[in-house]
């Protein structure tokens, strides 16, 4: 009876539901662990899903792990895109609002993805750093489009380190905001958002 209602709780979900629920399981387990110690079995026991079918969505523990980081770099991809036409300071703030009710509302999901970047796997050190990048260019190419800053001014090594640095600090604020929430997430953006513009103050 029991693994009959189980086989119709598996039926009532689409595909794209079913990924996500594994997802977000894969998320909250690559928070709490270090990857070594994450087991596929683990993942389709909370699930309540056969090992086989968790292999055919993702065939590989490095293949799930991957989407897992992919899916929370899309995320925060949309979190710090640039608007086009808005000044810096003005995006600044709103942009780190969005991006910190996201870190509050996806912790698990945000830890491992910032885990990635010490696996010893390399692919998915690859998929981290990309989105890193990718964020460090949003972030320039808003700087060149604000007249206060110039066309220019993203393309000075001193500007471009300074954002890398900064993308660094953010992270390390956040991660600690989760753990200990000693500060409200509007202090938190105020904060992320003087680091930013004393960086690159000219």
């Amino acid at each position: 009876m029991a693994a009959d209602q189980g086989e119709r709780t598996r039926r009532r979900l689409s595909t794209a539901q079913r990924r996500e629920q594994l997802l977000s399981v894969g998320a909250r387990l690559f928070s709490e662990s270090p990857y070594d110690e994450v087991w596929i079995e683990q993942v389709a026991e909370i699930a309540g899903v056969s090992r086989g079918l968790l292999y055919h969505y993702f065939p590989t523990k490095r293949d799930f792990f991957a989407a897992v980081v992919e899916r929370e770099s899309e995320r925060m991809l949309r979190m710090t895109a640039a608007v086009p036409g808005v000044p810096v300071r003005e995006q600044l703030t709103a942009g780190l609002d969005a991006y910190l009710r996201h870190v509050e509302a996806h912790a698990h999901g945000y830890r491992a993805f910032h885990r990635a970047g010490a696996t010893g796997d390399k692919e998915v050190r690859r998929t981290y750093r990309q989105a890193l990048a990718v964020q460090q260019r949003q972030i320039l190419a808003a700087l060149a489009a604000d007249p206060e800053f110039g066309p220019d001014f993203g393309e000075r090594p001193d500007v471009r380190l300074a954002v890398r640095g900064w993308l660094a600090f953010t992270t390390a604020v956040c991660l600690e905001w989760l753990r200990e929430a000693e500060m409200t997430r509007e202090q938190v953006r105020d904060l992320c958002a003087r680091a930013l513009l004393g960086a690159i103050a000219r």
